[in-house]
């Protein structure tokens, strides 16, 4: 139900078109309980799924009649109603129920792995959490996407795979969603090539921010952001500082927003890239290296924008830059925009993929001969989830670990039983400091390193 009581219209219609296909009389534990389209259901997940999969639309319409018929004389945004004038002082609009209609659509095109990966996020006062987590579950179960979603009180963050039926179809649903009204808008969605296919399930949940930052964002609000410069607006800026940089001028840092791993196979040129393994250590960076930032210009970027959203924020809070920069839309805006600009290498993403790709350079190189080499896997030991560079030639003669210590744990791992588990020991972590502090020569920032 909504936060004052009333049922949401389209689970309500949901409810209703189930319970009209009721066998009239059929206990509970009958062989057969509910009848639709000539087919029995026994169980309530299996007529939940159908009516889901092939009723979309008449769900829709029927939400929209009842919807219709309990507005009040006014219309819309008549006052009283979910998003009349004092809708937003109560937190923001309702959050709308409704799932597209499939129904003229085949199941081959909704589920065709010939599709895009969509990357996005909005910020934006949400007042039910909990319900927007189970409409995009339910939205996305029903297009069969899959990926991953946070929800909080401060917004919405998403990475979802699917074919391009059903991701078209998602962003129509998600800029209709009166939550996101006036905020969200279809260059907000990020898109690259993939599918279904590149994430191993769905995980759609509730959490206190939306990227993981670890300060609360009562007290560091995206609302305090930095000021955002489109692509082409950052290019120039890029271009602008390399320039000066190498004359010994420059009073601007090019910031990358981003963990080690990714920036090490993809970067702008002239950035520092923190050598920070997540990006909830980056409030300890900043703190840290204060004296690094003061009275400076800075450049952030990131992957998709989001996490420049907070850091900037955060940056902004400590009062010691002269200015704070971010590009909107993040690298993969800039990519489309400027595919041999100043990014060079790959761009990583968190998904199955790792990394896709927009120029030709490769600026990493093998953990174990120093060839050329930025595609990554899975640290072969089993404890360990780190990701590592490990050319074919190397993978051949059995390094596929991230570290000594992982390799050799590989090995006793396969000479010991099977179901032997052992403890974490990992070099690539134990070696690296927590929170770096950086040891930047002014000569190398005015150099451009």
């Amino acid at each position: 139900s909504s936060g004052n009581g009333r049922p949401c219209g389209a689970f309500q219609a949901f409810s209703l078109f189930v319970q009209a296909r009721e066998v009239p009389g059929a206990a509970r534990g009958a062989a057969v309980r509910w009848r639709c389209c000539r087919l029995a259901f026994e169980e309530l997940s299996g007529i939940h799924r159908h009516v889901a999969l092939q009723h979309g639309g008449d769900i829709g319409r029927q939400a929209e009649q009842a919807a219709a018929e309990r507005s009040p004389p006014g219309g819309p945004g008549a006052a009283g109603t979910a998003d009349g004038p004092d809708a937003r002082s109560r937190g923001g609009p309702e959050v709308s129920c409704a799932l597209p209609d499939t129904s003229r659509v085949s199941h081959g095109d909704l589920t065709s792995k010939v599709g895009e990966v969509l990357l996005y996020y909005c910020y934006c006062e949400v007042k039910d959490p909990e319900k927007l987590c189970a409409w995009q579950k339910a939205l996305c179960q029903h297009l069969h996407l899959t990926g991953k979603v946070r929800v909080a009180s401060e917004g919405i963050n998403g990475t979802v795979g699917g074919s391009k039926v059903a991701t078209n179809l998602y962003i129509e649903v998600m800029l209709s969603q009166p939550l996101f009204k006036d905020i969200l808008c279809r260059e907000d969605f990020k898109s690259s090539a993939g599918g279904a296919h590149c994430f191993p399930d769905l995980r759609v949940g509730v959490f206190k921010e939306i990227v993981p930052m670890g300060i609360d964002p009562k007290i560091v609000s995206y609302k305090e952001t930095g000021i955002h410069l489109s692509p082409q607006e950052f290019h120039r800026e890029v271009e602008q500082y390399l320039a000066q940089a190498s004359q010994g001028q420059s009073d601007t840092i090019l910031l990358d927003c981003r963990n080690f791993y990714e920036s090490k196979i993809g970067r702008f040129q002239g950035c520092l890239a923190p050598d920070i393994r997540k990006f909830s250590y980056f409030p300890s960076y900043v703190d840290e290296n204060l004296e690094l930032f003061k009275d400076k210009r800075v450049l952030m970027y990131c992957t998709g924008g989001i996490r420049c959203e907070r850091g900037s924020a955060y940056l902004r809070s400590k009062a010691v830059c002269r200015e704070v920069y971010q590009l909107k839309g993040g690298i993969h805006k800039y990519l489309e925009e400027f595919p041999d600009g100043f990014y060079r290498g790959k761009l990583f993403v968190f998904d199955d993929r790792y990394a896709i790709c927009s120029n030709e350079d490769i600026i990493s190189a093998c953990r174990y001969c120093g060839t050329l080499w930025d595609q990554y896997k899975l640290c072969s030991s089993q404890h360990c989830r780190q990701l590592v560079l490990t050319c074919p030639s190397c993978h051949n003669k059995g390094l596929t670990a991230c570290c000594p210590v992982c390799q050799e744990k590989e090995l006793q791992v396969t000479s010991r039983a099977s179901g032997q588990t052992l403890k974490e020991e990992c070099e690539c972590t134990r070696r690296r400091p927590r929170v770096p502090i950086e040891h930047v020569s002014q000569s190398m920032l005015d150099t451009g390193k």
